[in-house]
C-alpha cells in the first residue's frame, strides 16, 4: 500500500508523477450513470452526433473524479481534498488518453495547493487546482 505523502516533503514547485488515463465508451457511459447524469450525450452516439459530436463525451463529475483519483494515487491514503476548483476544455471521447499533469504550487499550514492538467488530442480538456490537507 502507497505511503501518505507528508507535508514536510511537498515542496512547492514539485512535479507530480504523470497519468495517462485511455478513454473507453464503458468508462464515459459508465461515469455518467454512476453520477446519474442521464443526458444522452454521454451514452447515446446518435444524440450526440446531432449535437455536432462525432461521438459520446465524458461528464463533467467523472472527469472530476479523474482529478481526485490522481491527487489521491499521489498524496496517498491519509490526505484529505478540501477543495477542487475545476474549468472543462475541449470533449474527452472513447478513444482519448487523458493525460493528466500536476504541480504543487505552493505549501501553507500543512495543506498544498496543486494544479492539474489535463489534455488529450483535442488540446486541454481540464483545467484544476486542488488543495490537499497533508500529515506532518
Amino acid at each position: 500500500m502507497k505511503q501518505t505523502l507528508r507535508f514536510s516533503e511537498s515542496l512547492a514547485g514539485q512535479a507530480l508523477p504523470n497519468l495517462d488515463v485511455p478513454i473507453t465508451a464503458s468508462i464515459v457511459v459508465g461515469g455518467a450513470l454512476a453520477s446519474r447524469d442521464f443526458t444522452p450525450v454521454h451514452h447515446d452516439r446518435a444524440a450526440a452526433q446531432a449535437q455536432g459530436m462525432p461521438d459520446i463525451f465524458m461528464n463533467i463529475l467523472t472527469t472530476n473524479g479523474f482529478v481526485g483519483r490522481y491527487i489521491s494515487d499521489w498524496a496517498g491514503p491519509d490526505a484529505v481534498i478540501e477543495g477542487v476548483s475545476l474549468r472543462l476544455g475541449g470533449p474527452n471521447m472513447p478513444g482519448d488518453t487523458l493525460e493528466l499533469r500536476g504541480k504543487v504550487l505552493s505549501a501553507k499550514a500543512g495543506v498544498v495547493e496543486v494544479e492539474v492538467r489535463g489534455d488529450n488530442a483535442w488540446g486541454n480538456h481540464v483545467t484544476a487546482r486542488v488543495r490537499v490537507a497533508l500529515p506532518d
